[in-house]
């Protein structure tokens, strides 16, 4: 259970502001048609998230503890350090309207939009560091959801009324009291 909570928490703070939330928001506005932006956001971040997954898995499984946990400390405070950046929609980041409707376009954008982004990073870090594949794929997921659903209902009013540079700051909190925890188990380990 502990893989869950501490996935959903992470991620739901780190995707505070996040492009993939612009990306919901823009989504919401052009389809006007919640509940299929919110299944595609849905579809699209399980899998994702399981394919960042199992490349955390993967990658656990082949190193010594000693060498994944520095890997995991250097990669949490990475990750820390990038959360504090807020991140912007470009223009080329908006997905054309689609003829296969809402559902289409949020799938594809928002799987695209999640390749490289750190909160998928942060899932393949945290498949790495906890056992529970599919826990952590599981609580990415609802971060994901509780992050971006409100926003997706909501619009702009709301999104424009949180303290995004209080929450940037206490997700890369999060992130560097994770990396020094791994970084203390690599010396441990050592």
């Amino acid at each position: 259970m502990e893989s869950f909570l501490v996935s959903t928490g992470i991620v739901a703070l780190a995707e505070i502001g996040d492009k993939t939330q612009l990306l919901a928001l823009v989504l919401a506005m052009r389809f006007r048609r919640p509940w299929p932006i919110v299944l595609g956001i849905l579809v699209a971040t399980l899998a994702n998230h399981a394919l960042a997954g199992a490349l955390g898995q993967v990658v656990s499984a082949l190193l010594t503890d000693t060498w994944l946990y520095g890997i995991l400390a250097v990669s949490f405070l990475a990750v820390a350090a990038w959360t504090l950046v807020p991140d912007k929609l470009d223009d080329d980041d908006t997905p054309p309207i689609s003829h296969y409707g809402a559902f289409m376009a949020t799938l594809v954008a928002f799987f695209l939009a999640e390749m490289g982004d750190k909160t998928q990073v942060a899932t393949v870090v945290l498949a790495a560091q906890f056992e529970t594949y599919v826990w952590v794929v599981l609580g990415t997921t609802l971060g994901m959801m509780l992050a971006n659903v409100p926003v997706v209902f909501m619009g702009n009013a709301a999104a424009a009324k949180l303290p995004l540079r209080l929450i940037r700051s206490i997700a890369a909190f999060a992130f560097l009291l994770m990396g020094l925890y791994a970084g203390w188990l690599a010396l441990a380990a050592s």
